[in-house]
């Protein structure tokens, strides 16, 4: 089946929609006991939010990297997510978004959201040919992420480490079973045509 080159790929419900990140256990173990995040998790800071479960495992190799050693399914509100889209500025120069490259520097300075589409991966975490979104948020999406838009927070590292054994013994029928399913995020129109989102 063929799979669009810009597309938004995740788990989500009538309400909420599931991103991934990757920290610390001084960072993640809080969370997980608060339901939300709490420090040392710093606001200041952009937090890039990852709806495709392999994407994050090739971003944190597998829970393995230092500092990304457990794996957080983040279930958040669609609405947030959806604004977060709306208020987003593209990482990299789109002539067919921006006018010029002033207007979407002048952008990127100004909007609270980045948004950009690496190379989805597979489950060697090789890229493939079609890419998956990456949204960054700095200021007020950043406090209305943690304040606003967390419904519930899960740990899945043991699920990732589970996935990554069955990948290294070649058994990639198995890993299969056990990710995350993920289906195309129906965008409305205007915020489709605001990423430069492919059908």
């Amino acid at each position: 089946m063929h799979t669009p080159l810009r597309q938004v790929r995740a788990s989500y419900t009538d309400h909420t929609i599931t991103v991934y990140q990757a920290y610390s256990p001084a960072i993640a173990r809080p969370a997980l006991a608060a339901g939300r995040f709490v420090a040392p998790f710093r606001r200041e800071r952009m937090t890039w939010i990852k709806p495709s479960f392999r994407w994050m495992m090739y971003r944190c190799g597998w829970a393995t990297k230092p500092g990304q050693e457990h794996v957080l399914a983040v279930e958040i509100r669609r609405d947030g997510f959806e604004w977060a889209l709306a208020n987003a500025a593209l990482s990299h120069f789109d002539r067919d978004r921006y006018p010029d490259r002033d207007t979407w520097s002048r952008a990127v300075r100004t909007s609270p959201v980045r948004v950009q589409w690496d190379p989805e991966r597979s489950l060697r975490l090789a890229p493939l040919p079609h890419r998956s979104v990456q949204v960054g948020l700095s200021a007020d999406a950043v406090a209305r992420y943690v304040d606003e838009w967390t419904v519930r927070l899960t740990d899945v590292t043991g699920l990732a480490r589970t996935i990554h054994t069955h990948v290294a013994a070649g058994n990639l029928a198995a890993a299969t079973d056990l990710l995350p399913a993920e289906r195309p995020y129906p965008l409305p129109p205007a915020l489709a045509d605001r990423l430069g989102a492919t059908a």
